[in-house]
């Protein structure tokens, strides 16, 4: 069985003070998961604190975004090597924020998951139609290529996460139904069978993102080709996050 990840992204929140407060409050009330990764992503700002913080504890630290060069005139950006040198060991590419509001492309996309994996950084790949894309049936038809271009070069060797992000639900209190979002996860599975062959594909971890919350995170992880949950707006609370992380499979 795969190993269940849930990654919180905590997007363009928290100061320095408020995100140690919630890493404390996460350490405290996830002293005993041990079936499960559990991995935040704070802004670049408190990712420094944020790791010394996290020394001794289980929680990996990622960043959310990141630029495919080491170093150079690129401003405002943040290179692979910036996110080791602060612990991070995963980083979210290809977001349907990067996608829409910065107009990121698969091309560039694949260049940022290129030199993730090779600064030994584990990119988590989201890809995700738009309400209109589904409404037209062509949810495969986007998926597919996302999934293909976005994991252009890579071999079945290097490791790397999938999310899947239905671009309609995420922050907009709808969510897929456990079936609707096992359908698309079974079919990247498929994809990467192609790819990388049957068994790469059963090992590779697929998260879905997309509004989940306490209330909707069991019914949609207990899906066999869902992998755990990349949470957003649920994840910048204590409690709420704590809540996700610990869902009970058996009950």
């Amino acid at each position: 069985m795969r190993r269940l990840l849930i990654a919180g992204n905590w997007k363009m929140n928290k100061t320095v003070p408020e995100a140690i407060e919630l890493v404390r409050g996460l350490k405290e009330r996830l002293k005993c998961v041990e079936d499960r990764d559990v991995l935040i992503c704070p802004p670049f700002t408190a990712l420094y604190p944020v790791s010394k913080e996290l020394e001794g504890s289980q929680i990996l630290l990622g960043g959310q975004n990141m630029f495919y060069e080491e170093k150079g005139a690129f401003t405002g950006e943040i290179s692979p090597l910036m996110l080791k040198d602060v612990g991070c060991s995963f980083v979210i590419l290809g977001h349907s924020e990067r996608r829409h509001i910065f107009g990121e492309d698969d091309k560039l996309i694949n260049k940022k998951v290129i030199s993730a994996v090779k600064h030994g950084l584990i990119p988590i790949l989201c890809v995700g139609e738009r309400i209109e894309e589904r409404e037209e049936g062509r949810t495969e038809e986007v998926i597919e290529k996302q999934v293909r271009e976005g994991l252009k070069g890579l071999s079945s060797k290097d490791e790397f996460v999938i999310a899947y992000e239905p671009v309609w639900a995420i922050g907009t209190g709808k969510t897929a139904t456990p079936e609707m979002a096992q359908e698309v996860h079974s079919f990247i599975r498929e994809i990467l069978k192609e790819l990388f062959g049957e068994e790469k594909a059963g090992r590779v971890r697929v998260l879905y993102g997309g509004s989940v919350k306490p209330e909707n995170a069991k019914g949609l992880l207990e899906m066999p080709d869902i992998d755990g949950a990349l949470v957003g707006g649920a994840s910048l609370k204590a409690e709420s996050f704590s809540a996700i992380v610990q869902f009970d499979r058996e009950a």
